[in-house]
């Protein structure tokens, strides 16, 4: 049996750099002759795979998509059951690899979020690639006993995007906080929503 040392493919390397200049370079810095020359690839390599600059934006947040759902580990999140410590866990841990390991693919999220608001057509791709993590948040939650899911979800994101927000792009930019400190934060706010 043969181990395959395939490195990524080239859509995947040609996502990743406009990701990476994304954090570096902020959403002027990305450009098709940039993404060639930052991943070393011929030029014309990236509007050959990515014709437009919508379909660049496209792949670069359908790899975040992918890349995001390995940090935030979508597949290790507890049964409702097992209670609120064990999402608190979970959902502490995924919050702190984004704003530690993973400070660079965070950034490049809200700069395609900002994108987003002036872009309508991406606007409805952003908002349909992240459905998937909103929509297990909402089933976790609803199998803890909320009594407002939605709503509850809503918090629960929201607090989870400012903070991260704040510590990667905002006024707490050199302040990271500890995974107990994140920890006891969510701990806080889902036992206030859920009553436990």
């Amino acid at each position: 049996m043969s181990v395959s040392t395939a490195g990524p493919s080239r859509s995947d390397l040609v996502a990743d750099t406009a990701l990476a200049l994304l954090a570096e370079r902020g959403m002027r810095g990305l450009t098709h002759r940039a993404v060639d020359e930052a991943a070393a690839l011929p030029q014309g390599s990236t509007s050959n795979l990515a014709r437009t600059r919508q379909a660049l934006l496209e792949l670069a947040v359908r790899r975040l998509a992918d890349r995001e759902a390995r940090v935030l580990a979508l597949h290790e999140m507890p049964d409702p059951a097992a209670g609120t410590d064990s999402l608190v866990d979970a959902l502490a841990l995924a919050a702190h690899r984004a704003l530690t390991h993973n400070r660079a693919l965070t950034l490049a999220r809200y700069e395609l979020a900002l994108e987003a608001t002036r872009r309508p057509e991406l606007r409805a791709y952003f908002d349909a690639t992240g459905a998937r993590f909103r929509d297990q948040l909402i089933a976790l939650i609803t199998g803890m006993g909320s009594t407002d899911p939605a709503r509850h979800t809503l918090s629960l994101i929201a607090w989870a995007d400012g903070l991260m927000f704040s510590c990667v792009a905002g006024s707490f930019g050199s302040d990271t906080p500890s995974l107990d400190e994140v920890r006891a934060g969510l701990r806080e706010l889902l036992e206030g929503m859920l009553g436990s």
